[in-house]
């Protein structure tokens, strides 16, 4: 994935508002009238976060009729849990040699509380 890619889809899942649209759109296509309804903004309002996720590629969009049926694009998501993926592993490996470390001072420490 490019830089300006997965700057995109973190960029747009920066926003409370286009998470809660994008996990809408878990249940299937819907349009923007539906995706609006539970949100306190204005129509345009809810066009510019959609606009955000389909320019990151998180959504597509296109013409059925009278509607303009949004539907959830799940690849770069799994694109930047793979990229944050490799961190996780970091982490997880410098725990387990924290704790590893730390069981060496408790083996190292005199049984039952006493002090040289």
């Amino acid at each position: 994935m490019s830089p300006d890619r997965l700057s995109r889809t973190f960029a747009a899942l920066a926003d409370p508002t286009r998470r809660k649209i994008l996990s809408r759109l878990m249940a299937g296509a819907t349009t923007v009238s539906a995706l609006a309804a539970p949100h306190d903004m204005s129509l345009p309002a809810i066009s510019k976060h959609l606009r955000v996720l389909e320019r990151s590629g998180l959504i597509t969009r296109h013409r059925a009729a009278q509607t303009r049926p949004c539907r959830l694009k799940a690849a770069p998501l799994k694109e930047a849990v793979d990229w944050l993926e490799r961190y996780r592993r970091h982490w997880e490996e410098s725990l387990d040699r924290l704790e590893e470390y730390l069981q060496q001072l408790q083996a190292k420490e005199p049984l039952h509380g006493h002090k040289k």
